[in-house]
């Protein structure tokens, strides 16, 4: 890797040198830039790009954050291509000065749990995926939604396991699983918390609300 010093010979900045060293391959990233992004390398900022796909965030090489996964990466040259592609600026890095806002911030983390809600999800874990501290994703969550993160998180499970129980015959146990509760005594408690019902008493309910005509509305005599 060149120099950090941002000269190469007779004072030459090398900036294209290392341009053409992160973008030599037309598909995918070069083993520089992939060194660059897992080393932090400052001297890579303002000569790439890169986003993470599975986040939609974009950040500079020198970002703290969690190394990602090398198949989810992209490369850009400037941050406006990466704002094309419909990738995000890092909140903790915040490339070429730009900043997310919390309410689009708070929107990919909602969208990113509806995908990955049967994971092992704590407060840590998400604030580091969306670079950001734990402390600010906490008040910043709650301030914008009314509600702390795991909170919404614990919904999406039990609205899921609510879809489920009505939907399908799989055991109380295996929608537990699915869920992200994989404790069936955990998932009963909240469950009930949530509804009033165990979730065998819901399925019940469910199953006969169904067999009523007009999805279980009745009409009073005339």
């Amino acid at each position: 890797m060149t120099s950090k010093s941002g000269q190469g010979e007779a004072g030459k900045s090398d900036e294209p040198v290392k341009q053409d060293a992160v973008f030599a391959e037309t598909d995918g990233m070069t083993d520089e830039a992939w060194r660059a992004i897992v080393g932090n390398d400052a001297s890579f900022d303002g000569i790439f790009y890169y986003a993470v796909k599975t986040t939609g965030i974009f950040c500079r090489p020198s970002c703290k954050s969690r190394v990602p996964n090398k198949a989810n990466v992209r490369v850009f040259q400037y941050a406006l291509q990466a704002l094309e592609a419909q990738f995000r600026p890092c909140k903790r890095c915040r490339p070429d000065g730009l900043r997310l806002p919390d309410e689009e911030w708070v929107m990919q983390i909602e969208q990113w749990v509806e995908e990955h809600y049967s994971e092992t999800l704590t407060l840590g874990k998400v604030a580091d995926l969306f670079h950001g501290s734990p402390y600010h994703l906490h008040r910043t969550f709650k301030r914008i939604k009314g509600i702390t993160l795991a909170e919404h998180i614990q919904q999406t499970r039990i609205a899921r396991a609510m879809m489920e129980l009505t939907a399908t015959n799989r055991s109380v146990m295996d929608i537990a699983v699915a869920v992200g509760i994989p404790n069936a005594a955990h998932f009963a408690t909240v469950f009930q918390k949530k509804t009033g019902l165990t979730p065998t008493q819901y399925r019940e309910a469910a199953s006969a609300m169904n067999q009523k005509p007009n999805g279980g509305m009745e009409r009073g005599a005339n």
